[in-house]
Formats: structure tokens, C-alpha cells, sequence
């Protein structure tokens, strides 16, 4: 029996603490929509610029790589662990660098995955390049795939469409890092912005779809996820981040709060005004097993 380790009053938020090969092989559960951050393993005892100072890019020992035989394999088992639970119109969103990205399009090929797209997330803030060798880094890459080659994906075209000034919207987003007001219960080393989480789920899933993220971190998919009511489900290894994620829900559970960080967002705000909004009416009644 799998016991939560957090779940909120209204249940549309759920943690599990643990290994997500050991969890996701415990349950059976089809959600709409994936989002997963898997390590990217470039912790090399590189450094680089963050505030304004020079530290170590290594993210811990779940983000070192140890060849590329071991990247392969390790893509393919939560890729294929990750696809049993989707919906078969379901949809998954992955992100990645250079390091892990081509394997993880690999493996999704193998696996009967359809990619539907490959996002650059474009950084309005990146970090400066401090050696001076070569190019900024100012990118990222999001693969976003669906389950089966032949089956529908949902879109929310009109919607993409309005949030890029009525017209059709790029596979390129520029959007800004971490904001501050988004640590305030502290710092995943690599934390995404609630900005580009949730244009990801605008775009790929109704109200009251169920989203999962297998390696969930701060829980930046959750907390956009209940701003723009859906529901979530994430599984984390770290106590610390999972003690994390677990007070930023808690955050949102001041209506002062939640209304703040709504606020923030400018696709949000669109999309509120947005008159044609799509309901999963299959999810509705739809809860998890634990």
C-alpha cells in the first residue's frame, strides 16, 4: 500500500518520497500529461555564475555521468515506466540539455513515443559565460512527445495563439529563470520557472487533467498545475525537496498567496480572460488509488 507523503485538503496535490523506478511500478493510474526533469548529468566540477557569484555546477551525485551506456539505459527504464502510465492520448514533456537530450529523443523513438516537438527555451537572464571560450549558454531544450503514433494529442492552439499576440506561437520561448519570489521556501538546484510550466500545461491539457512528474523536485509542475486547476501528482528521492515542495503547497493554501502568484504570471492572466476553456470531463471524477 503506497502511503502519500503529503496530499492536499482539496487532493488535486500528492507527493510520494521515494525511488520513482520502485514507485511507478507500484500502482496503475493513466494520467494526461508527464512532465519530467531528469538529471541531465553535467555535474563534471565545472563552474559557473549564480547571484552574482562563481560556483560549482555540480547539481549531486544523481546528476554525474558515468558513461553513456548508463545514460541510454537509464532514459529507456523511467521512459518506458513513464509511458505504461500515460493515457493513450496522453502527452509527455521532457527537458534536457545537450548532455542528455539526443538520448533521451532516442529512446523515445525506441520506445513507439510520436515527438510532436522539440521547444528552446530561450533564457531572457542567462548566467554569463565566465571562460570566455566559447558561446553563452542560454538555452534549453523540451521535447514534448505523445503516447501513440496514431492517437490524438490535445492542443490548445487558440490559446498558444493568443498568448503570442495572435499569432501562430514558435517552438522557440523566450522566457526568464527563476524568479525570486519563486524560492521562497527555499532553492532546487535546478528549479524551473512557473512561467514556462505553465505555459506547458496550458498548452497540452484541460481542467482537471492529472499531471505526473517522476522526478519532481521543488514541485514547480504541482504548484503550476493547482494555479490553473489541474491536479498532480510528483515523486521525489530528496527529504529536503520533498519538504520543500510540501511548504510550497502549503503556500498556495493562503487565498492572499495563491491570488499573488497568479498575478505574477502573464500567460495566466490571458488565459483567464480566455472565453472557450476546455473541461476533462473523463478526469473529473477521476481520483488516484492511494
Amino acid at each position: 500500500m503506497i502511503t502519500p507523503y503529503f496530499k492536499s485538503k482539496s487532493r488535486d496535490f500528492t507527493l510520494l518520497h521515494g525511488d520513482c523506478f520502485e514507485i511507478l511500478s507500484n500502482f496503475d493510474f493513466k494520467f494526461d500529461m508527464i512532465f519530467a526533469d531528469p538529471p541531465y548529468f553535467l555535474s563534471n566540477g565545472g563552474i559557473t555564475v549564480q547571484s552574482g557569484k562563481i560556483v560549482c555546477v555540480d547539481k549531486g551525485n544523481w546528476d554525474k555521468s558515468i558513461s553513456s551506456e548508463y545514460i541510454n539505459d537509464f532514459n529507456i527504464r523511467w521512459l518506458s515506466l513513464c509511458r505504461e502510465k500515460l493515457k493513450d492520448s496522453g502527452t509527455i514533456w521532457i527537458s534536457g540539455t545537450y548532455h542528455n537530450i539526443f538520448s533521451v529523443a532516442n529512446s523515445l523513438i525506441e520506445l513507439g513515443y510520436k515527438i510532436l516537438n522539440v521547444i528552446t527555451w530561450a533564457k531572457t537572464n542567462p548566467p554569463p559565460n565566465i571562460s570566455c571560450r566559447y558561446f553563452t549558454y542560454s538555452t534549453e531544450f523540451i521535447i514534448w512527445a505523445r503516447k501513440e503514433k496514431k492517437k490524438a494529442h490535445y492542443f490548445n492552439y487558440e490559446l498558444m495563439k493568443l498568448l503570442n499576440e495572435n499569432k501562430q506561437m514558435t517552438d522557440v520561448w523566450r522566457l526568464p529563470a527563476i524568479a525570486p519570489w519563486e524560492k521562497s521556501c527555499g532553492k532546487h538546484p535546478t528549479q524551473k520557472p512557473l512561467s514556462l510550466l505553465t505555459r506547458i500545461i496550458l498548452a497540452s491539457t484541460k481542467t482537471n487533467a492529472w499531471i505526473l512528474d517522476p522526478f519532481s523536485g521543488s514541485a514547480t509542475t504541482g504548484i503550476a498545475a493547482n494555479l490553473i486547476n489541474r491536479r498532480f501528482l510528483g515523486i521525489e528521492q530528496d527529504s529536503q525537496f520533498i519538504e520543500m515542495s510540501r511548504n510550497r503547497r502549503l503556500e498556495l493554501e493562503n487565498k492572499n498567496k495563491y491570488t499573488e502568484y497568479r498575478s505574477k504570471l502573464k500567460d495566466i492572466s490571458i488565459y483567464d480572460k480566455y472565453q472557450h476553456i476546455d473541461i476533462s470531463e473523463e478526469s473529473l471524477y477521476y481520483d488516484l488509488p492511494f
